[in-house]
């Protein structure tokens, strides 16, 4: 990428990078390692076009996500919606959004980022977190 002075690498993290879960430090820790990486390897891009960003989604409807509602749903006798509700209200009541993400939404940022689009936006930690880091930066 360097030789041919264009390219994008960009890092799935996630929020528990910067508001580390307290039920899943290890995880948080693997995601801030992600954020120092991709930061440590931008530098390395000074003065080019190549860029290094990292995405931070927040709580994603991902597959595995589905299935772990449903399951504890059928475990609880309650729909996946409330389920989904009581995850907001107690797990991650900072939440603007108080839904999960849908995997399309954290993709919206990725084609952004990794689009020519982006050509100032580098060394970057980007937020699709709909709103659970109680940060306005």
């Amino acid at each position: 990428m360097l030789k041919n002075n264009w390219g994008r690498i960009i890092f799935i993290s996630s929020e528990s990078a910067i508001q580390i879960p307290e039920e899943m430090i290890h995880y948080g820790m693997t995601k801030t390692a992600q954020l120092a990486i991709s930061r440590g390897l931008a530098e390395l891009t000074k003065g080019t076009n190549v860029t290094v960003n990292t995405i931070l989604p927040g709580p994603t409807k991902s597959e595995g996500v589905t299935d772990f509602l449903d399951a504890l749903g059928k475990q609880q006798n309650k729909s996946m919606d409330i389920v989904e509700q009581e995850f907001f209200q107690s797990a991650r009541p900072t939440s603007l959004l108080q839904r999960f993400i849908s995997p399309d939404e954290v993709a919206n940022l990725v084609a952004y980022v990794a689009s020519p689009l982006s050509s100032a936006t580098n060394g970057a930690a980007l937020r699709a977190d709909g709103g659970v880091v109680k940060s306005a930066v």
